[in-house]
């Protein structure tokens, strides 16, 4: 797991190092594999790809990228054919390539990588409408491109522009359908049916979302939209032990990763990339200097974006391992050049996520864009559900930078029907009192009532951004303020107060 570590402490993807791998342990490498199933990669990479997908969609909020699904919905439909236009065109006139080769060069890279817009997006703190919109682009994008790839592909002549537009649109609908229904189905299914023990928890989710590409691909659907809204919808449903099921899709994540990129590495042969080196290169600086920029400035024209943050996402378009096992799709398909073309997309995802990822947080910054990573973290909650006693239990972690710390157990004011019944700190539990301070570092045992746990959890929230004074400040969540339920409940916290003091009218104010 060195390589996780170094990934993921000096901003690089995960790409590179496995990739690296691969290549050490193929040909011309130190143990001389020879491995060139590129059939057998492609399915492989898909399999990784759809893992990628879900894990990525569980971590995605709702909250964050609903304001950015038209744009980037845009930059998945108009924008690939604007980089698909412009890249060919830079393939066929300066590396020379005919225009069916430029054609599948220029769609395979103008797919953006989940896997490294995900694992490198979210350690840059940018705004939340920015990393939406290119995290939902990662996840939209690779429908159309898998299209339009297999199409110039084909034996024959390619389709005329209004067929492949068509195909796109109907692949889109159906995959996003099926996406929303079984994401729907199983969030309904997961929240009413108990299952037997709570590690089946985070395998029925993967389960899940995996069921929900294939049943796209079986509608003649974009499976990896499928996926990936189906993921998205699961991830926002407030499952049981939901911490256990993140983690354990993220550690799922990193498994498909690293089996892809070794095995990716294994298919070159590195001395055969010598040759398409330059060719890569020039390929590389027409997708990024000319046709990622026109892509983000011309999709996203409508939309009312600075231009500070439409100069970042056109930096931002990260290739990874999509677009190379993409690439594998001409190879078993029998396309002449088919193995040049891989050559010069490999060459060019390494080169130019060399130079792009590090860069991320230096652009970010430069254009004034970085939020401050000093702002309070949100809560870890979890879920365990008690069916018989018609409750929940929820186990609170409270992070180093929550503004819950300092705040006594009485002042989180929890909905009647809810109580903190023990703290863990430092390794001891306790039964807390009203007046017991909480700390960084404390995890809360909360028993709540199945009517008022999403009050409670939403109360545990606020507090959490915004500290004891939560509510009074006006804190919001999920869009809601709470203001008006704390006012009710300290004007009766207060008449509780009087009455106790011998003072049955309530609380009097002087003249």
């Amino acid at each position: 797991m060195a390589a996780v570590r170094i990934s993921s402490r000096s901003g690089l993807p995960s790409l590179l190092l496995y990739l690296g791998i691969g290549m050490a342990m193929g040909q011309d490498g130190f143990f001389d594999v020879k491995f060139n199933n590129a059939e057998l990669t492609q399915v492989i990479g898909y399999a990784a790809l759809v893992v990628i997908l879900a894990e990525g969609g569980l971590g995605t909020k709702w909250k964050e990228i609903r304001p950015a699904l038209p744009a980037a919905a845009m930059l998945s439909i108009a924008g690939v054919a604007v980089s698909v236009g412009i890249t060919a065109a830079g393939a066929h006139y300066l590396v020379g390539l005919d225009w069916r080769q430029s054609l599948i060069i220029g769609a395979v890279v103008s797919s953006t990588d989940a896997a490294a817009v995900f694992s490198v997006l979210r350690k840059v703190p940018l705004p939340a409408r920015l990393t939406g919109v290119l995290e939902a682009e990662s996840g939209f994008n690779d429908a159309p491109v898998v299209i339009l790839v297999v199409a110039f592909s084909a034996a024959g002549p390619v389709e005329t522009w209004y067929v492949l537009v068509g195909e796109i649109a109907l692949e889109l609908a159906i995959g996003a359908a099926v996406g929303l229904a079984v994401g729907w189905i199983g969030a309904f299914g997961l929240r009413h049916v108990a299952l037997p023990a709570s590690g089946l928890y985070p395998i029925a989710v993967m389960a899940i979302a995996v069921s929900a590409y294939a049943a796209g691909a079986l509608a003649h659907g974009s499976g990896f939209l499928a996926v990936y809204l189906a993921a998205m919808i699961l991830g926002n449903a407030k499952l049981p032990h939901w911490p256990a099921t993140r983690g354990f899709a993220d550690g799922l994540g990193w498994l498909a990763q690293i089996g892809m990129f070794v095995l990716l590495g294994l298919l070159v042969t590195p001395h055969d990339l010598y040759d398409d080196f330059w060719p890569a290169v020039i390929v590389g600086l027409v997708l990024t200097m000319v046709a990622r920029p026109l892509e983000v400035f011309i999709s996203l024209a409508p939309f009312r974006l600075p231009w500070q943050e439409k100069v970042f996402m056109s930096w931002a378009g990260l290739r990874g391992a999509v677009p190379i096992i993409l690439a594998t799709i001409p190879m078993v398909s029998g396309v002449e050049g088919s193995t040049r073309i891989f050559n010069i997309v490999f060459v060019l995802v390494v080169v130019y996520t060399l130079i792009q990822g590090p860069t991320l947080p230096w652009m970010a910054k430069a254009l004034k864009i970085a939020e401050d990573p000093s702002e309070a973290t949100d809560l870890g909650i979890e879920s365990a559900p008690l069916e018989r006693l018609r409750g929940h239990l929820l186990s609170v972690a409270i992070p180093g930078r929550s503004k819950m710390h300092g705040v006594e157990v009485g002042e989180l004011r929890l909905p009647a029907g809810a109580a903190v019944t023990l703290v863990v700190r430092d390794g001891k539990s306790f039964v807390p009192a009203p007046s017991t301070v909480l700390r960084r570092g404390d995890e809360l045992l909360v028993v709540t009532t199945d009517p008022v746990r999403d009050a409670a959890e939403q109360r545990l929230h606020a507090v959490g951004a915004g500290g004891k004074l939560a509510g009074w400040l006006g804190t919001t969540v999920g869009g809601e303020s709470l203001a008006g339920a704390d006012v009710a409940h300290g004007v009766a916290h207060a008449w509780k107060a009087a009455k106790k003091r011998g003072r049955p009218d309530g609380p009097r104010t002087r003249h």
